[in-house]
């Protein structure tokens, strides 16, 4: 895979308000975090800066992608970690639904793994919280115009990695890559202690099914209870537990 644009850092010196100029139309963007403070926190930036319209919010990524449906923004700022669903899952379904609409990735975690699996699921950047404020609004002008902002702390080996088309991934690592999308939500509801059947009851399916889907995942994974179901979910950051 490889970035559809240059990578730019925070260092560059900024281009100016987001949909400033002549011809540039508002980005409306919905932003996606468990945080209630936190989103309350991007909106009130927003509000500041030129070119912007707040087109909504989700606290997990079912409701990012309802809301995404309606509201056709143009951009969803997502955590990656968040309950229910699951921000990396969260943005291939929008991008899936609504081709148009870019996701600008925002997470704690900078850690590889995390940025490939939100670049592979279509994101067109990613952002530490760590920096949120001060990055945000060169990297929403960035993917806006529709390149790919990664933040430095993140950029360096994922950029060569990307570039030389390398998946070092091996072992359970590997296993995990293999999981389907509704092998990973039902992963992801495993690890926060639903049963089969609510976990078949939110996800419309029969019990049969998630637990054949369960049984899948323990041979790719090469699992062995329940218990290292867990532990695989937790440090793929399927779930914020």
């Amino acid at each position: 895979m490889r970035p559809q644009a240059a990578v730019l850092s925070c260092a560059e010196k900024t281009g100016g308000p987001v949909g400033s100029g002549r011809g540039r139309k508002v980005v409306r963007v919905v932003v996606a975090d468990d945080h209630a403070i936190f989103r309350e926190g991007l909106r009130a930036l927003f509000e500041g800066i030129p070119g912007l319209e707040w087109a909504g919010e989700a606290a997990d990524g079912r409701e990012a992608v309802r809301v995404a449906g309606e509201a056709a923004p143009d951009l969803v700022i997502m955590d990656v970690t968040m309950p229910g669903l699951n921000g990396v899952d969260a943005t291939r379904q929008i991008r899936a639904r609504r081709p148009k609409t870019r996701v600008l990735a925002l997470s704690v975690h900078t850690e590889r793994r995390f940025v490939l699996d939100m670049l592979r699921a279509g994101a067109s950047g990613y952002v530490s919280k760590e920096n949120a404020f001060e990055e945000l609004s060169r990297a929403i002008e960035v993917v806006a115009r529709g390149e790919t902002y990664l933040s430095p702390g993140v950029s360096g080996p994922v950029v060569d990695e990307l570039l030389n088309g390398i998946d070092r991934r091996a072992g359970p690592d590997r296993g995990f890559a293999r999981l389907t999308s509704r092998e990973r939500e039902i992963l992801q509801r495993l690890a926060e202690g639903l049963t089969t059947k609510e976990i078949a009851a939110e996800l419309h399916i029969s019990p049969k099914t998630v637990e054949t889907h369960r049984q899948r995942m323990m041979k790719k994974l090469d699992a062995h209870g329940l218990a290292q179901l867990v532990r695989i979910a937790v440090r793929e950051g399927l779930t914020p537990l």
